[in-house]
């Protein structure tokens, strides 16, 4: 009989235990060696003790592939880049359709596209890719989708170039610059970014500057895009201003995520911006306000929510 009220005293604590809510969702990141990988774990952990139940699976990611990927219900939470989500929320190239289940989470930090040559490839402009060995993101990655605008915009494309590589992760490209294999290396991510850096411990290497004509004709196209500056001493031997393309990487979310578990992710991140700045540095001093700013991505209700109770919108 003891035996038996034991049996039963720990199936009732087991299952007192167990969370009222749980929620099982999968977050989609970046590529290997980019900053979205670490910034998910930093986010994972601001979320899941903030959100009773709530357990995430992190995987690899790319921009227009987690857009996509949240879309299809093959993920409830994603980056992505302010620009080509637009795009999606339109139903424009690379997007088969309009994307009606992706909603706006929080804007974070701008994004550069780098093109990224050895020093000795002679690679002074864009018109210069052509003949050159370049290697880019594997195809779904805002950086692929940006290599082959900058080439069309220039009268070429990838059959244009001397080889084209396509790499899902950073670390392998920055191998295969380093071998020689390739002489140009484009990618979207931070300024300065690990990888670049990587890349300049061993190899020279020149940033190649966005021209006005490239420029004009991508805003002209999606206004979510715009000229940056990567100032000199971003990186080793640079010693000079570089303009590049630049946009948002923002975090969306599955619109029909429940909107009290939104809105808790919402006040915990803006909660956390330390947490998240200590691995990409430029998030640094975002507000709410920021985080809220309209980019055409529809919000969640639950990040409207906390929006409007801190008085951001």
């Amino acid at each position: 009989m003891k035996r038996k009220f034991a049996i039963l005293a720990g199936a009732v604590a087991a299952a007192f235990a167990v969370p009222a809510f749980a929620q099982q969702v999968t977050f989609m990141t970046g590529p290997q060696g980019g900053s979205w990988i670490p910034l998910g774990g930093a986010l994972k952990n601001v979320w899941e003790t903030a959100v009773p139940g709530l357990q995430i699976q992190q995987t690899p990611g790319a921009g227009i592939a987690n857009v996509r990927g949240v879309d299809e219900g093959k993920a409830q939470i994603g980056f992505a880049n302010s620009a080509t989500t637009v795009d999606g929320v339109e139903g424009r190239p690379p997007y088969p359709k309009k994307t009606t289940r992706v909603c706006q989470l929080a804007n974070l930090y701008p994004q550069h596209f780098q093109v990224v040559a050895l020093k000795d490839a002679k690679v002074k402009s864009f018109a210069d890719l052509k003949g050159k060995a370049v290697v880019t993101q594997a195809k779904g990655n805002t950086g692929e989708l940006l290599t082959a605008e900058v080439l069309k915009i220039n009268d070429m494309n990838y059959q244009s170039l001397g080889k084209i590589n396509f790499q899902a992760a950073y670390t392998d490209a920055v191998a295969m610059m380093k071998d020689g294999h390739v002489q140009v290396f484009t990618l979207g991510t931070t300024a300065p970014a690990s990888a670049v850096m990587d890349l300049a411990s061993a190899r020279d290497i020149e940033l190649v500057p966005v021209d006005d004509k490239t420029m004009g004709a991508l805003a002209k196209q999606n206004p979510g895009y715009h000229k940056m500056i990567i100032k000199a001493g971003t990186y080793p031997k640079q010693d000079k201003d570089v303009p590049v393309i630049g946009y948002s990487t923002h975090v969306v979310v599955a619109c029909d995520l429940p909107e009290d578990t939104v809105y808790r992710m919402t006040k915990a991140m803006a909660a956390n911006v330390g947490t998240m700045a200590a691995v990409v540095k430029s998030i640094g001093g975002l507000t709410a306000k920021d985080m809220a700013v309209d980019i055409g991505v529809p919000f969640h209700p639950g990040a409207t929510k906390y929006y409007k109770e801190v008085g951001a919108i």
